[in-house]
């Protein structure tokens, strides 16, 4: 059974800890026919606002800008033995701005929230590196599952 919770920051200590200690998840877009595509990586979290908020640093694919070009509504996964799993429903959006690029370059190499992240150096040169792009998610669904008891807890962002 799931409990609704009225707030993010019901789960968000679980949430931290769950993303964190799993780090990968699977992200899910769909084609001009809506068929799935799934793809493993590593995005970071933190909360603005009483509301989580998520960053992807990612390359520019043409599949991947094709899809959310078509539907932004993507899904990430993590899920790790023990079944703590965390499931996010969100609206990614290309973000370009130097600012931006700078805070998640910072967030990575910090790991938000802690374990999650890594250093960016490794495939960019720098948060200007015209190869660099990032995808800012907002989500507006987010359940918590406990493994050992499979207690759920799910949160939806306030219809705008």
């Amino acid at each position: 059974m799931s409990l609704r919770v009225a707030s993010f920051a019901q789960i968000e200590s679980e949430f931290n800890a769950f993303v964190g200690a799993t780090v990968y998840a699977t992200m899910v877009t769909v084609d001009a026919r809506q068929r799935p595509r799934t793809r493993v990586l590593i995005p970071v979290w933190e909360t603005v606002d009483g509301r989580p908020r998520g960053w992807l640093a990612t390359y520019r694919t043409p599949v991947k800008a094709a899809h959310l070009a078509g539907n932004p509504h993507t899904s990430f996964s993590y899920w790790k033995p023990g079944n703590n799993s965390v499931a996010i429903e969100a609206v990614a959006t290309w973000a370009e701005e130097p600012d931006v690029r700078r805070h998640v370059w910072d967030l990575y190499r910090a790991t938000s929230p802690r374990g999650a992240g890594y250093d960016l150096g490794a495939f960019w040169r720098s948060p200007a590196d015209p190869e660099l792009h990032v995808l800012r998610l907002d989500p507006w669904r987010v359940q918590v599952i406990r493994g050992v008891d499979l207690r759920s807890r799910i949160w939806t962002a306030p219809e705008t």
